[in-house]
Order: C-alpha cells, then sequence, then structure tokens
C-alpha cells in the first residue's frame, strides 16, 4: 500500500509531531485510548470501516525511527472475534516548496473479517483513514505549543521586583509617600441628629400583647389529633359557619296524602249510591 499527500507545514514540525505518541494518539481516526496509564499512549481500541462493515480491534502501536523515516508498528485482534491484524506503516517527509510531502509505505496482514474483505475495500478504507489522519495532523502541528508555567523562583523574583517599586508603579528613584488604603480608612461616625437619638431613646418601645391563655388553650386542642387535610378542609364555625338552605317541598309529599283522600271519597260517594239504589 502506497499514498502520498502534500502538507502545507514545515517538514521539521511534522517530524516532532509524528514521533510524539501523545500527539499520534490524537491524529488516529477511530481509535480509544485505554484508560490504564501503564498500557502506553498508543494502547486502545480502533474501529476501522471496510465496505459495509465496522471492526474493533484491539492492541498497541509503537513508534520506531529509522534512517530519516518514521515507523509504525502494531498489532490488534478482533474485539468480536478470533481475527488479527499486523501493521507496519512507513512516513517518509520530503521538504518541498511552502510545505513538505508524505509518502506512505505500509505492509498489512490479517486474517479473519478484514481477510475476507476485498483489495479494493482494504485499499479504499486504507486511503480514506490516511487523509483523515493527515488532516488531524496538520491542524495538530499549527497549533501552538502551551507556555511553561512559571517557577516559584520566578514568581518570587516578580515579588521582589514589585516591592522595590514606587507606588505609583514607576521606579523613578524619587521616593513617594506610601498611599493608604481604602479599608485602611477610618469609618466616620452615623450622621444622626443628637436630639432626635435622645427622644428615640427616651421613648419606650411597646411590645403586643401576649394571646390569653384560654384562647391558646382551645386552639392546641381543636389541632391536637386533627391531620392537616382535616384541618385544611374543615368547615367554618361560629359566625363564618354556613346557614343552611330552607328544606323545599315537593309535588311528590303533597301527593302522599292528597290520593288516600281521593281514593277514600271516591269509595264513599260508591257506597252512599248503592244505599240510595236500593231504598228506591
Amino acid at each position: 500500500m502506497e499514498h502520498e499527500v502534500f502538507v502545507p507545514v514545515p517538514a521539521e514540525v511534522l517530524r516532532a509531531t509524528l514521533t510524539d505518541p501523545a500527539r499520534v494518539v490524537r491524529c488516529v481516526p477511530g481509535f480509544q485510548r485505554d484508560a490504564d496509564a501503564e498500557a502506553g499512549p498508543l494502547a486502545g481500541r480502533l474501529k476501522v470501516r471496510v465496505g459495509g462493515n465496522t471492526i474493533t480491534y484491539r492492541g498497541a502501536l509503537k513508534v520506531v525511527e529509522r534512517d530519516g523515516a518514521v515507523t509504525y508498528e502494531g498489532q490488534g485482534t478482533e474485539a468480536r472475534g478470533k481475527g488479527t491484524a499486523e501493521l507496519s506503516l512507513t512516513v517518509v517527509l520530503t521538504p518541498v516548496a511552502e510545505g513538505t510531502s508524505l509518502s506512505f509505505t505500509g505492509a498489512l496482514t490479517a486474517a479473519g473479517r478484514l481477510a475476507e474483505a476485498t483489495e479494493e475495500a482494504r485499499a479504499t478504507a486504507g486511503a480514506r483513514l490516511l487523509d483523515k489522519f493527515v488532516e488531524a495532523l496538520a491542524a495538530l502541528a499549527e497549533e501552538p505549543e502551551p507556555a511553561e508555567p512559571p517557577t516559584a523562583d520566578d514568581t518570587a523574583d516578580t515579588a521582589d521586583d514589585t516591592e522595590d517599586t514606587d507606588d505609583d508603579g514607576v521606579d523613578d528613584g524619587v521616593e513617594e509617600p506610601r498611599r493608604e488604603s481604602v479599608f485602611d480608612a477610618p469609618v466616620p461616625p452615623p450622621s444622626l441628629d443628637p436630639l432626635l437619638a435622645e427622644e428615640l431613646a427616651d421613648t419606650p418601645i411597646e411590645f403586643p400583647a401576649p394571646q390569653p391563655a384560654a384562647e391558646a388553650a382551645h386552639a392546641r386542642r381543636t389541632m391536637i389529633g386533627r391531620s392537616a387535610e382535616e384541618v385544611d378542609h374543615a368547615p367554618p364555625r361560629g359566625r363564618y359557619a354556613p346557614v343552611p338552605a330552607p328544606e323545599s317541598t315537593s309535588a311528590g309529599a303533597t301527593l302522599r296524602w292528597i290520593a288516600p283522600a281521593a281514593a277514600l271519597a271516591l269509595a264513599s260517594a260508591v257506597v252512599v249510591g248503592r244505599a240510595l239504589r236500593r231504598r228506591r
């Protein structure tokens, strides 16, 4: 497998990045580093998409410099299977105008799902993986290196220089009076009228009268033994109690005595009529 890419970054900057395992691990797409620090920065899981399948390998990679070139040697096993893969990838950096030319030459030995894929699918997957690796490499190489934190000696020297300067921050050789801090200024007394203060001091303070013991005891007796729901939904008592509505007389109650009376009157009329007929 051979692949060549141009990167607009100086060769020395790229070489420093390619030989640093901690920075290389950030450039490999689909790589997840192991949580174990003793395993090394280039040990973990690598997901590779070949054709329509995604294969996850678990293994490690090491960086070797040979004859001015950078070689990556790694091996891994399938996370869900018995397949294996061994890779040897050599990177040659060639300085050119306005950048660097990277030439990749690799050899792959695989068994399992990767070996079952076609040669074209493996070549396409390898080229895509290298292109993403180079893009991340160029972006990482252009990032500025983090500044080193100041040491204790540097901090002490800075403090000494600050103490030697004048109060205005300029060391011009002229001693200037030290300015007082705002927190050192005396606090003025409260601006109250002395006559008003005397009146307030002589005025007695009236407190509200305590609640009678009888009312307090009655309130405690009404609250003890009742739940919060009963207290919230209890009907009001006393003057605020609701007035019951007057009972309305319905027609059914009236018919209760009218119907028997009508039946009695009808029966009496029949008896009287029969008695009159007999007399005739």
